[in-house]
């Protein structure tokens, strides 16, 4: 079998350890798709989607959430990302059922009252959230419907329900510190450094996430320059290749602007 000279720049989501990265380009190679192929999570191409440059710190905060972090000389660092066993919390399933959690104990009162019941209520066309939490145990329901109530977070923090507010704040923690433990392990802590953010939780911009992500880092990272990234992590990926390539920088300017949104 010939070898193509083509470039492969795969960012994948669930490449999450560097020992998976290795293992999908042998593959990718064994199949013959690429003379030169690198396999990296895609959290690196959401750092090149946002950022100026290769280097930085990108969190992803969508279904889940992850880290990465690039120093100008080329380290990495990372985080296992493999859910609750690996210390992560934060994504939208984590908060989503963390709002259910709430939602149940505070219709049964074993908690506090929250109108997260009520946005289960709504969310699901059910008469309680007990009754949807049935409808999951006996299979009615498909669990990954759970995710529907992460969006709802903002607004119900917003009107002033503090349960909401407490997960709302929790949230906005746990990004700043993936930041800022990047930030330290790679000594740019004390420098100016850009931390990209992405994922729908984070991109949807809702303006009490902002004012809480921007006192995180007021106090955690305080030199970081904090960028919401406008253009999808595709364009990183392909941004990622044309630096491999040595491509010029009128061609980054050209595939970017192909990727930026259009006002209407």
């Amino acid at each position: 079998m010939t070898t193509s000279p083509v470039l492969v720049a795969a960012f994948l989501a669930g490449a999450d350890l560097p020992v998976e990265e290795e293992a999908l380009a042998a593959e990718f190679a064994a199949q013959g798709v690429g003379g030169r192929i690198v396999v990296r999570n895609d959290t690196f191409a959401l750092l090149r989607a946002g950022a100026s440059g290769p280097s930085g710190v990108a969190v992803v905060c969508g279904a889940g959430i992850n880290a990465v972090g690039v120093s100008p000389t080329g380290r990495v660092a990372r985080f296992p990302a493999l859910g609750k066993v690996s210390g992560d919390w934060g994504g939208g399933q984590d908060v989503a059922e963390e709002m259910l959690w709430h939602a149940v104990r505070a219709e049964d009162g074993r908690g506090p009252e929250t109108t997260l019941s009520t946005l289960v209520r709504r969310q699901f066309a059910v008469d309680s959230v007990e009754q949807f939490v049935l409808d999951l145990h006996f299979g009615r329901v498909d669990p990954d419907r759970v995710l529907d109530l992460a969006p709802g977070l903002f607004a119900a923090a917003r009107s002033g329900d503090e349960v909401a507010a407490a997960l709302a704040r929790r949230l906005a923690g746990e990004v700043a510190v993936m930041a800022e433990v990047c930030l330290r392990r790679l000594d740019l802590l004390e420098t100016p450094a850009e931390v990209v953010l992405g994922g729908g939780m984070l991109t949807a911009r809702d303006p009490l996430m902002t004012a809480l992500l921007d006192g995180e880092f007021a106090v955690r990272a305080p030199r970081a320059k904090v960028i919401v990234a406008d253009v999808p992590p595709i364009a990183g990926a392909a941004l990622s290749g044309l630096d491999m390539l040595g491509a010029t920088e009128e061609a980054k300017a050209r595939l970017r602007a192909h990727y930026t949104p259009r006002l209407a």
